[in-house]
């Protein structure tokens, strides 16, 4: 890859790059990052943890000059990424960030992918006005060919074969939004039904603390579930119409899933996805808590209302 990557002054750069083995990979973002390092520009790469060990080897000695975390781990709930990104180039005012993130990967589950592709519309808004590249791969060989035309949509740029064009499947974050709201598939059977309001928030807390006891998580993940519960409830009184509904069920390997319904609105798709300010007062606090306590966070904006479908797994 040459260094037609450099963002330009105010200028925001979103290329896929797509790849069919590991050779074409490393030697791909190894040209990124190096061409980062030479410019004098932080760099970030997050990436899966096999891929992130051999980037790293490629690099040597210039791997000390790189932040590096595991995608698996720090982008395990899609809806994190965002937030994690924008920091570390917030991490650098004035300055040309370069950031290799790379979302999906063969083994992530539908609703995760979809989730992932929502990530990747929205990082063209959550970046606009910002002087940064965020490149991010994709392997051929192994995801689905849904997913690759996924990324043609969700990015303005695309690499291939070494070669740098603009995509002309790209299309602006609102559209895949709107396509990534499927309806969601109805469990098997639900533990615990309810509808509530205002005053009954207490009562949300005790019953999903009862009820999340009998499942397999941990006393910390337990924890972590009834204040994601109580935090999406808290919005539907809040910002959701006053009143919601709430249903419990135990899920595929153990995965404790609450589903909590209203008749709100997301009027601001980042939501949830950015830090908030400590002066926020728009409701994205309680939905950014959220997505950093649960695996994976489901969204369904539709004209009818919201639905938040919040998953924690024992592991």
């Amino acid at each position: 890859m040459t260094d037609t990557m450099r963002p330009d002054a105010e200028t925001f750069v979103h290329p896929a790059l797509f790849y069919r083995d590991l050779d074409e990979y490393v030697r791909e973002t190894g040209s990124f990052v190096r061409g980062a390092l030479a410019a004098d520009e932080p760099v970030f790469v997050a990436v899966p943890g096999p891929r992130l060990d051999a980037l790293r080897e490629d690099l040597g000695a210039d791997a000390a000059a790189v932040d590096f975390a595991d995608m698996t781990e720090l982008g395990r709930n899609p809806g994190r990424i965002i937030a994690a990104l924008q920091g570390f180039a917030d991490q650098y005012p004035g300055r040309a960030a370069r950031i290799i993130g790379e979302p999906i990967w063969a083994g992530r589950s539908p609703a995760e992918i979809l989730e992932a592709t929502r990530h990747e519309a929205l990082i063209n808004t959550a970046f606009t006005d910002r002087t940064a590249t965020v490149l991010c791969p994709y392997d051929t060989a192994t995801l689905p060919p849904a997913v690759i035309d996924d990324a043609r949509r969700t990015h303005p740029t695309l690499v291939e074969d070494s070669h740098v064009r603009a995509s002309s499947a790209y299309v602006p974050a609102a559209v895949v939004c709107a396509d990534c709201d499927l309806p969601l598939p109805e469990p098997a059977a639900t533990d615990v039904e309810l509808e509530y309001a205002g005053g009954r928030l207490g009562e949300i807390r005790e019953r999903t603390d009862a009820w999340v006891r009998g499942t397999g998580l941990s006393p910390l993940r337990r924890g972590d579930f009834v204040i994601a519960v109580n935090e999406a409830a808290a919005n539907s009184v809040a910002h959701g119409g006053g009143i919601g509904g709430l249903r419990l069920w135990t899920a595929e390997r153990g995965t404790a899933v609450a589903e909590i319904r209203d008749g709100g609105r997301l009027t601001n798709p980042l939501a949830g996805l950015r830090r908030p300010s400590p002066a926020s007062s728009d409701g994205g606090r309680g939905l950014w808590m959220i997505h950093q306590l649960c695996d994976l966070v489901e969204v369904r904006a539709h004209d009818t209302g919201l639905t938040l479908r919040l998953h924690i797994s024992p592991a």
